[in-house]
């Protein structure tokens, strides 16, 4: 261990401001990784056994996890101590589960059936069971398993597939996808496909399958029936719902606060809560012009089409900052799929 990464590992360990902390923390990961990651997870390893800021203990485990590499058995006794301490057992399953492999699943299968633990804890070491062994355990559950219920942790089925000893299972199916994705003909199926080839690579990123995120997928004909019942749309947005029904995708650029959420065919209805109807009583508002219609949101400042502007199959793309007081629309771009062109350029 060089002299600068002994004192840096110095000044962490005798530093009791939290913020000061966070940065010495951050700069030693970021310049010594690369060159002596053993030597920095050492380090993280033993703050978290004995360093003073008590709630930092827990947060490394992250750090520490993401440092690892698959098969580091070296460092199985300090996660397989770390699942026992309720402060760092959040994160220390998947610890265990990078260095241990499939000799982690006893631990973790106590650690979820244990009523003593607390409901979060038992419900990520479930989570982490299911995304290690490919057994639908957290299916039709949030992705974050802090939001589980204690009730919706499906202990007898971790309970089953112990007593069968620990089968893998066949994992999730990926959303369907439109053909023209891979194989593109017109000009809107290549600009669709380029939007897709941006997605893939966050696609890549999301090892959570019981959540698929980022995906542009087929619709279902029921909710394509009910909005071609309700709505007079443009060709080419009918299109871009049959096809490329958006699977909670969200783009980040400059021109965006949080990120545009475009919505897909499943939740397009439901979405005009807040803007044309109260999302509770349900009761029209009379202030939203009739012929919009909100296609996504930045941070809840709606994109709409404009249904009243429609020409040659498509519409202009309009927005507005919600919480002004009256609504200002302002054309964001002149149809549908420049709105498309306008997020394929973004880099």
């Amino acid at each position: 261990m060089s002299n600068t990464l002994v004192n840096l590992t110095d000044t962490l360990f005798a530093e009791k401001d939290g913020s000061k902390f966070a940065t010495l923390k951050d700069k030693l990961i970021r310049s010594y990784a690369g060159k002596d990651r053993q030597a920095v997870i050492a380090t993280l390893v033993r703050y978290a056994r004995e360093g003073q800021l008590l709630h930092w203990r827990g947060y490394l485990m992250a750090d520490i996890v993401r440092l690892m590499a698959p098969g580091e058995s070296a460092w199985r006794p300090f996660f397989e101590w770390a699942v026992s301490q309720p402060a760092l057992a959040y994160w220390a399953t998947d610890g265990l589960l990078t260095t241990a492999g499939r000799d982690a699943y006893p631990v973790l299968v106590a650690l979820a059936l244990n009523e003593d633990r607390s409901p979060e804890q038992r419900a990520k070491a479930m989570k982490s069971l299911a995304m290690y062994s490919r057994q639908p355990f957290d299916r039709a559950l949030p992705g974050d398993p802090g939001y589980w219920k204690p009730e919706q942790l499906r202990l007898t089925e971790l309970q089953a597939w112990q007593e069968q000893g620990y089968p893998d299972g066949a994992g999730y199916a990926p959303p369907q996808v439109h053909p023209s994705l891979l194989h593109p003909g017109n000009d809107f199926e290549k600009l669709m496909a380029r939007l897709d080839k941006q997605l893939e690579k966050k696609r890549r990123k999301n090892k959570d399958h019981a959540n698929p995120s980022d995906w542009l997928t087929v619709a279902d004909e029921k909710d394509m029936a009910y909005i071609r019942e309700r709505w007079t749309l443009p060709d080419v947005y009918l299109t871009f719902l049959q096809n490329y029904s958006p699977l909670k995708v969200t783009f980040s650029g400059p021109h965006f606060t949080e990120g545009l959420s475009l919505y897909g065919a499943h939740e397009l209805a439901a979405r005009q809560g807040g803007y044309a109807f109260n999302g509770i009583s349900g009761e029209p508002l009379t202030d939203w012009p009739s012929d919009l219609l909100v296609i996504g949101d930045d941070g809840a400042d709606p994109y709409c089409l404009d249904l009243s502007a429609i020409k040659d199959g498509d519409a202009p793309v309009l927005m507005a900052l919600h919480g002004q007081g009256d609504w200002d629309f302002e054309v964001y771009a002149e149809s549908f799929a420049e709105l498309i062109r306008k997020l394929v350029a973004v880099k």
